[in-house]
């Protein structure tokens, strides 16, 4: 039987056709995109990340729906505004890629309700989507999640596809960083890029340390409140620097050397 023939991936280049701000912006959110999938929290095509382009209000920037994490590039994003409307996006070969009506709904709600807020990850991973099923949410159980004793949680009424649903998910994140969506997943934001996957990498650890320690059976060791909140503010903003402000250039040279061809 003769092989049915493979469809071709071209992506045309964007670089001249933006801001070098935008460029950037493409370029740390392709990185972005490559680092979840090599810390895991990847799910094949779907879920996403966006990224607010930078002099331009209303425009963010999100993945085209069909390709792996492991694919994105600077050029292949699609910026779309908050009406869903495509602004720009580049061709790609044989393919006609768009954007997830999911991530379209919960990401235009969060840029468009919180100006401050760069760059939005949503994850399905198995860690997330087990500690959002469970009555008792995410524990503070150790230095790592008492980052987050303050998180947000929003109910599950269904795949997010209704616009009428975007007021209550601005609600329930509130002014947090994090946000578990009950039996679904994990969501979490930033005032820059860098900041909400190092936001995300340590929620995806909090999650796998409380599963770890529950499938022992052994009694959690409980912290004392007045603890619990002197740690959860060592981890505030008006307290220590930026998050990801250190580790995100060394990520980068991690991605020159293992997944090179993000910021093309």
């Amino acid at each position: 039987m003769a092989s049915t023939a493979r469809k071709q991936l071209r992506i045309e280049s964007m670089h001249n056709r933006v801001t070098p701000e935008e460029w950037q912006a493409r370029i740390d959110l392709a990185a972005c995109y490559r680092l979840l999938d090599i810390y895991e929290m990847s799910d094949m095509a779907a879920n996403h990340i966006s990224a607010r382009v930078p002099g331009e209000d209303g425009a963010f920037l999100i993945n085209p729906y069909g390709m792996l994490y492991e694919e994105i590039t600077a050029s292949s994003l699609i910026k779309v505004d908050y009406d869903g409307n495509i602004l720009a996006r580049p061709g790609y070969g044989d393919f006609e890629y768009g954007v997830n009506r999911a991530g379209f709904v919960i990401h235009s709600a969060i840029h468009k309700a919180r100006h401050e807020t760069d760059c939005v990850i949503h994850t399905h991973t198995w860690p997330g989507m087990a500690v959002s099923s469970l009555e008792c949410g995410l524990l503070p159980m150790n230095q790592t999640s008492m980052r987050f004793v303050q998180v947000g949680y929003h109910e599950y009424k269904g795949v997010v596809l209704d616009l009428a649903m975007q007021d209550e998910l601005v609600a329930d994140l509130g002014g947090h960083n994090a946000l578990i969506l009950r039996n679904h997943g994990l969501l979490t934001t930033g005032n820059t890029i860098p900041e909400a996957f190092n936001a995300m990498h340590r929620l995806e650890l909090s999650c796998k340390a409380q599963l770890a320690a529950l499938s022992t059976g052994q009694p959690l060791r409980p912290v004392p409140d007045d603890v619990l909140q002197a740690t959860y503010m060592n981890y505030q903003p008006q307290t220590r620097r930026p998050y990801g402000v250190m580790e995100w250039p060394a990520l980068l040279r991690k991605l020159d050397r293992i997944s090179p061809g993000y910021d093309a």
